[in-house]
């Protein structure tokens, strides 16, 4: 075929609510129909199967990019001699079946595929019917981005596991979920209702080479085993099955003593034959009714969940007992790796640690578990933190199959509210080096199994789509959804040019617009860790609540775990083998070696290993506490450029696409300051150490509101104290539906940005307006909890903070700056401070 360039950006289309996603098909500046092939013969193995949804995908998207339609053939419907200018899709079996003899390809692997565009006609062929799909998608993505060139290559995948799990309850909510409530789950069955979002999930998934999916929360209800469920759950495998994408569950390991209709159990011993043949029954029903099931999800003795722990049983006969009932059916029992024992981790105990629990638990089981059986791993030791170091359990277990635990759901990492770009921090894990045996034992070569020679192995990552048309709450985080895919596939990938891809497929190719969300994305993760938690403390959020907002107090006195065991004069957790809790000695030697000693460990992750003083020298020359200091303020100056970098794209992306992110960037410049002032204020007060550059507590834009004239507002003691400046804010007053908070401006007259820093609780929307000399300047409702989907709060605190600001506002020295609070429900109308700032300066 032939190749175009192409210079010209694409006119603005309609305004897209985000619901096709990189699907979009959108019409391709100077493509050349007369350049494709005539039709498209579909080589169906199955009927309504991934070939048949293929043509049908090729069809359409060769409509929207070229607006031309192509005919679809079928091997009942066509001539060979109609094949000269044709696209086939198919399977490399049925192509052979079909015209006399296999092509000469490259070896194909399950689900992998070959494109072929260098002649009249294209030929996309897959291993299975999966892989022809896949090439379609393939295929379709160059098109989509303008690239006719003349291609003849094949593709396989780095793993047979691609999976992603939803966390999705019964009741139709999600555990970590931002964007709206369950696509497949309400009232306690299978949504009744159209699945026609099903099918529209399904083609994303196969698009970027997702097959399988576990639909329901690994902290599972039993009540998913119920005939009715079991039935929905069949419905939703029709919907997904023409897309390749089989459908698992994740399961309650106490499910026999639950009361089902399988009949009441007093046990849910592992090794119990009653409970054996429990769950062969079980397994048994549910493939009469989804013979292609992918598997089961496990998640057993880990945060209260029931699991064989409690019958002194070992975790690998837990597993055994689902990996045998799947066994006769082809399925996979997926057991996550995520245990620990919340209960007596004792904080006052130096050498106890969370982080040793993986690799504690799993000692002595290496090679017990089941050939069909995978132990799924969080990529870090802790829980999805926006730093930690690839768990050694990767390393550990070289004789059973292992699958990596990512999490596209923004869970720490600011829950779709705040942009956070995450392929280059799978990458960072993908690419470590665990040096096992001294020999290259890189963590993308474990879990594809290549290293230890395990055939079932791979990726899951936690995505929780929701109803939203954003399918994630944010139209930029579906970055990290295609990431996870493209990445899956092919774990060399580079993280920006896969970025590149998803930016042209979904706001098109205007250079402006690459150069921009290209720009913005990559920085973000390093902007997010400088302000919420670098040098390795983890996110220090508060993990005791909506692990949104800050709140680093939270991380410590608790059994949780997640410690930075920070006091007046130092900070960190030694895990040492020689004087802390011995974590470091999980790793192969030469990995060891390097995180026992300071001098040798990077300093991202010098806090994670090692306690220190907060005067301790950085190999930058900073200290720890000045590194704190100088990170949070660069990482919320990263995040205030980024409604400025998107203002210029006005004109540029569909208004309503253009208008939703600008309003999330605009909210994250403002947390990413409640961010910087809550961090750097509560180790300031901790530490007693001063910011050398004078930052860290001295804001001479500010007016505290509990400084202005009150009017039936009353000043409130903020808990945590940091999270308001100067540790208070106001409410309204007891009995008081409105109150005003008002002051004399002392600034020379000119034009400000004035900022209103104020608190949106979950259970009310306060109403709040701003005037000067009582006319008005804007006004707002508190009601952050139903546009931005993040866990709200109901506490004045990290979470609830939030800021606006009105531009270009022409005050004079002596003028009334007056804000209005009308409390509702539980929301008493609460402020914290108002900064009247120079035009360009952000305090």
């Amino acid at each position: 075929m032939q190749s175009l360039l192409l210079l010209a950006a694409v006119g603005l289309a309609a305004a897209e609510t985000g619901i096709k996603g990189w699907l979009r098909y959108a019409p391709v500046p100077s493509a050349n129909a007369s350049s494709l092939p005539t039709n498209i013969i579909s080589l169906n193995a199955s009927s309504n199967g991934p070939v048949h949804a293929a043509a049908v995908e090729l069809q359409n998207g060769v409509a929207g990019i070229f607006n031309h339609s192509l005919n679809v053939l079928y091997p009942t419907s066509y001539q060979l001699s109609n094949t000269g200018s044709s696209i086939v899709i198919g399977t490399v079996a049925e192509y052979a079946n079909t015209f006399g003899g296999a092509p000469k390809i490259p070896q194909l692997e399950d689900d992998g595929y070959f494109l072929n565009t260098t002649g009249s006609s294209v030929q996309i062929l897959g291993h299975n019917e999966r892989g022809a799909l896949y090439g379609a998608f393939q295929y379709l993505s160059m098109l989509a981005q303008g690239n006719f060139s003349e291609v003849a290559y094949a593709s396989n995948p780095s793993a047979p596991i691609r999976w992603v799990n939803q966390w999705d309850n019964l009741d139709g909510s999600i555990e970590r979920g931002f964007a709206g409530p369950s696509i497949f789950w309400a009232n306690g069955t299978v949504k009744v209702n159209s699945l026609d979002r099903v099918t529209q999930y399904g083609r994303l998934l196969a698009s970027i080479g997702v097959n399988g999916i576990i639909i329901n929360n690994v902290n599972a209800n039993a009540s998913a085993l119920t005939p009715q469920n079991i039935e929905g759950i069949g419905r939703i495998a029709d919907t997904f099955r023409p897309y390749g994408v089989r459908v698992g569950l994740a399961l309650n390991f106490a499910s026999p003593s639950a009361n089902l209709v399988y009949g009441n159990l007093s046990t849910f011993d592992p090794l119990d034959p009653r409970v054996i043949d429990w769950w062969q029954n079980v397994t048994d029903t549910i493939y009469a009714t989804v013979p292609d099931m992918a598997g089961y999800l496990v998640k057993a003795n880990s945060e209260g969940q029931p699991g064989p722990l409690t019958y002194n049983r070992t975790l690998a006969q837990g597993a055994n007992l689902f990996a045998n009932a799947l066994q006769p059916h082809g399925g996979t029992l997926v057991f996550r790796a995520f245990v620990y024992d919340s209960v007596h981790l004792n904080e006052s105990v130096w050498t106890e640690d969370r982080a040793n629990a993986a690799v504690q638990f799993f000692t002595g089981l290496d090679g017990k578990f089941a050939e069909n059986a995978v132990v799924q791993i969080k990529y870090g030791p802790i829980d999805f933190q926006v730093r930690e170091p690839a768990s050694p359990l990767f390393s550990y277990l070289q004789n059973t199959s292992t699958a990596i635990e990512l999490q596209v759901t923004q869970e720490y990492l600011g829950q779709q509210c705040h942009l956070v770009y995450l392929p280059p921090l799978w990458k960072e894990i993908l690419d470590f080096d665990m040096r096992t045996n001294h020999t290259k034992s890189l963590v993308r070569d474990i879990v594809t199994g290549k290293r230890f020679k395990r055939p079932l192995s791979g990726y899951a990552a936690v995505v929780n789509v929701g109803t939203n048309d954003t399918w994630l709450g944010s139209h930029l985080s579906m970055s990290n959804l295609y990431g996870y895919g493209r990445m899956a596939w092919d774990p060399t990938s580079d993280p920006q040019s896969i970025l590149e891809d998803w930016v042209r497929l979904t706001f098109g190719f205007d250079p402006t617009v690459m150069s921009t969300i290209t720009n913005m994305s990559m920085s973000s993760w390093p902007a997010y860790e400088n302000y919420t938690g670098n040098l390795g403390i983890q996110t220090l959020t508060d993990i005791l609540y909506t692990h949104f907002g800050p709140n680093p107090q939270s991380q410590d006195g608790n059994p949780w775990g997640q410690w930075t065991r920070a006091d007046g004069h130092s900070i960190g957790m030694d895990r040492t083998v020689s004087n802390g809790t011995g974590f470091s000695g999980q790793y192969p030697a030469e990995v060891a070696a390097v995180y026992e000693n300071i001098s040798s460990t990077p300093d991202n992750l010098l806090l994670w290993f090692h306690h220190v003083n907060y005067t301790t020298p950085l190999k930058s020359g900073e200290t720890v506490i000045q590194h704190f200091y100088n990170a949070h303020y660069e990482g919320s100056n990263t995040a205030q450029t980024y409604p400025t970098q998107w203002s210029a794209l006005k004109g540029k992306v569909d208004a309503q696409r253009y208008n939703e992110t600008l309003f999330r960037l605009t909210y994250q410049a403002g947390h990413s300051l409640v961010w910087r002032d809550a961090i750097t204020n509560f180790y300031h007060n901790l530490s007693g150490i001063a910011d050398t550059q004078k930052r860290v507590g001295n804001h001479p834009y500010r007016i505290e509101a509990e400084s202005m004239n009150l009017t039936n507002y009353e000043p409130y003691t903020v808990s945590p104290f940091e999270t308001a400046s100067n540790f208070t804010a106001i409410v309204t007053s007891a009995n008081a539906t409105t109150g005003t908070a008002s002051t004399m401006l002392n600034v020379q007259s000119g034009t400000y940005d004035v900022a209103v820093n104020y608190y949106d609780l979950y259970g009310g929307k306060a109403q709040y307006s701003l005037a000067l000399n009582n006319k008005q300047i804007g006004a707002w409702t508190g009601n952050l909890e139903d546009v931005l989907g993040h866990t709200p709060s109901i506490y004045l605190d990290g979470h609830s903070a939030a800021r606006i600001t009105f531009r270009n506002v022409t005050i004079a020295k002596g003028d009334v700056l007056k804000i209005t609070g009308k409390a509702d429900g539980v929301e008493p109308a609460p402020l914290d401070y108002i900064s009247v700032l120079p035009l360009g300066v952000v305090d």
